[in-house]
C-alpha cells in the first residue's frame, strides 16, 4: 500500500539548498548507477523529441537499511520527508512537471507488448519494486538544461528530516541548530535515525529491565 509520505534520500549539502533555497532541483539521469533506468531515461528522450529530461525520486517505502546504504551512504545522509499531497499541489502549478509512481514489471512482461512514450521514464525492473518509487520528472521540447529548480512556496510540505544513523552523536545537536536556523526551518522537526542503534530494541533483550517510559 502505498504511502502518504515521500522520502528523499540526500546529503547535507542538497538539504542546505532546498532549506535556503526553497526548491527541489531535477537533475539529468545520464548518471544514474542503474544504467537500465537511465537507458530508459534516454530512449523517452529519444522518441518524444525532448531537448531536456530530468528527474528527481522518492522512496514511499518506510526507512530501510537499503536505502540508507543505497541513496544516502556515510555520516552526512539525509532523508527529507515531504507530506505527498502537499507536494503534488505545488507540482500543479508546474506544467513543465509532472510526477507518478514508478511501475515495476518483469522483462518478459515488458517483451510481451510495446511500451508507451509516457511509460518509459516510469518503468523500473521488478527487483526494485521495494523501493516503491515516486518520480517528478521535467520534459522541455524547446530548452536543453541539465537541472530544473521546482520551486517551494513554503517549507510547509516538509514533514521532518532524518538525519544519518551513522551521523556521530556529539555532531548532531551542531547539525540540528544549524538547519533550524535557517530561515522558515526553526519548528521543523530534526532527528537523528536509530536505525542501526536503537536503545529500545536492544533493551527488549533484557526483560528485567523497565524501559516502558523509553520513545
Amino acid at each position: 500500500m502505498r504511502k502518504a509520505t515521500l522520502r528523499r534520500y540526500t546529503n547535507l549539502a542538497a538539504t542546505l539548498h532546498i532549506l535556503r533555497n526553497r526548491c527541489l532541483t531535477l537533475l539529468n539521469p545520464a548518471s544514474w548507477d542503474d544504467r537500465n533506468d537511465a537507458f530508459y531515461m534516454a530512449r523517452y528522450k529519444e522518441r518524444t523529441g525532448a531537448s531536456s529530461v530530468l528527474a528527481l525520486c522518492f522512496a514511499e517505502a518506510s526507512e530501510t537499511y537499503h536505502h540508507w546504504r543505497v541513496f544516502s551512504s556515510g555520516s552526512d545522509g539525509v532523508c527529507i520527508e515531504f507530506d505527498k499531497a502537499k507536494l503534488r499541489s505545488v507540482i500543479r502549478h508546474e506544467p513543465s512537471v509532472r510526477a507518478r509512481e514508478v511501475d515495476y514489471r518483469e522483462i518478459n512482461d515488458v517483451r510481451a507488448a510495446p511500451i508507451e512514450d509516457d511509460d518509459l521514464p516510469f518503468l523500473k525492473r521488478s527487483p526494485y519494486q521495494d523501493e516503491q518509487e515516486y518520480r517528478l520528472l521535467y520534459v522541455s521540447h524547446e530548452t536543453t538544461a541539465e537541472f530544473h529548480h521546482l520551486r517551494l512556496p513554503s517549507l510547509s510540505s516538509i514533514s521532518r528530516i532524518t538525519l544519518s544513523p551513522w551521523m556521530p552523536a556529539a555532531l548532531v545537536t551542531s547539525v540540528k541548530e544549524t538547519l533550524k536556523e535557517i530561515e522558515g526551518c526553526k519548528t521543523l522537526k530534526i532527528y537523528r535515525s536509530t536505525l542501526v542503534d536503537n536503545e529500545r530494541w536492544k533493551k527488549a533483550a533484557k526483560p528485567d529491565l523497565d524501559f516502558s517510559g523509553d520513545r
